[in-house]
């Protein structure tokens, strides 16, 4: 199957990073090359870093940067320190990422991540270590009902997790089919009626076997700190989870004094770090999402440094 990936809010993406012929970038999340096409046709001395954890996704990406001033790196995001150490750069211009599942791996029905198809429990971007099969038929009631809940917010975890345990004792859950029918089972009609129900269980278990949720927040102080002054950093996030981390800490970075109101002047001498590039996320237009249906829950926040 061949990789492709619609780009998510492209122009605002390469427009937000304000991209140096010169420079040194950084994608975290290469996919099919998409984003990572457009800032490599734009350097001239400069060069692209195009980071990836799925071996699939790294070698669509590398045929479509063929000849451009780019480095294709297989990783997590979360190592790009080690990955920039070993290159021998110690500070970037700008770093994209653009998170969460691609198109090629949802519509790849072996890759086990869609409940529209039947395949075998997998979900992993990397194709190594922990599969949702592994989540589903080893991990206790308790653990299982939290990210159910914390992960997909799903009210109903609690029945959805204690009906996981209760039917892998007779036989281990093997697939996406598998899966789905416990999730509809364990939802009332209503909610069956509404929209499909196994989205959110879904998502849940596909973070926890990533970790999608902690590379995030190991990436984004690592990432801020590589940045050379008036450098960026632009996240497209696609659920809440995601954007209120990375809309925390955008604050952190770009907050001052941290002196009790009652100081009649500032003793900690703590200044802004960073400056918010857009105040407010930037959502996908209504023709993108037109077009690219999986763009409609896109936000783009973007971070300039202005100081170490």
């Amino acid at each position: 199957m061949e990789f492709v990936h619609l780009p998510v809010l492209l122009d605002e993406c390469i427009e937000g990073l304000d991209i140096r012929p010169n420079g040194i970038y950084v994608d975290g999340t290469a996919g099919g090359g998409g984003h990572s096409y457009e800032i490599a046709r734009r350097l001239e001395t400069g060069m692209l870093i195009a980071i990836d954890r799925d071996p699939d996704a790294i070698k669509a990406a590398g045929e479509r940067l063929y000849g451009l001033n780019a480095k294709l790196v297989r990783s997590n995001y979360s190592e790009v320190d080690s990955v920039l150490r070993e290159l021998g750069i110690d500070k970037i211009d700008g770093m994209l990422l653009d998170l969460g599942v691609s198109s090629y791996q949802l519509d790849n029905r072996e890759r086990g991540f869609s409940y529209h198809d039947d395949a075998p429990l997998d979900m992993r971007m990397s194709r190594e270590g922990l599969s949702a099969r592994d989540v589903v038929n080893s991990y206790p009631l308790e653990e299982l009902c939290r990210i159910i809940f914390e992960y997909g917010e799903e009210k109903y975890a609690r029945n959805i997790a204690s009906n996981i345990v209760k039917l892998r004792e007779s036989n281990p859950i093997e697939s996406t089919a598998e899966l789905a029918e416990i999730v509809k089972m364990s939802v009332p009609q209503k909610a069956r009626r509404d929209h499909n129900p196994c989205r959110k269980t879904f998502q849940a278990i596909r973070i926890e076997v990533n970790n999608e949720l902690g590379s995030l927040s190991e990436v984004l102080d690592k990432a801020f700190g590589l940045l050379k002054p008036g450098g960026r950093l632009a996240i497209i996030t696609f659920h809440s989870l995601e954007d209120r981390l990375v809309k925390q800490r955008f604050a952190g970075f770009c907050q001052g004094c941290t002196c009790p109101p009652e100081f009649p002047v500032c003793v900690c001498g703590k200044t802004p770090r960073g400056r918010l590039v857009n105040k407010k996320p930037i959502e996908p237009s209504e023709e993108e999402q037109r077009i690219n249906l999986r763009s409609r829950s896109a936000k783009l926040r973007i971070i300039e440094k202005i100081k170490d």
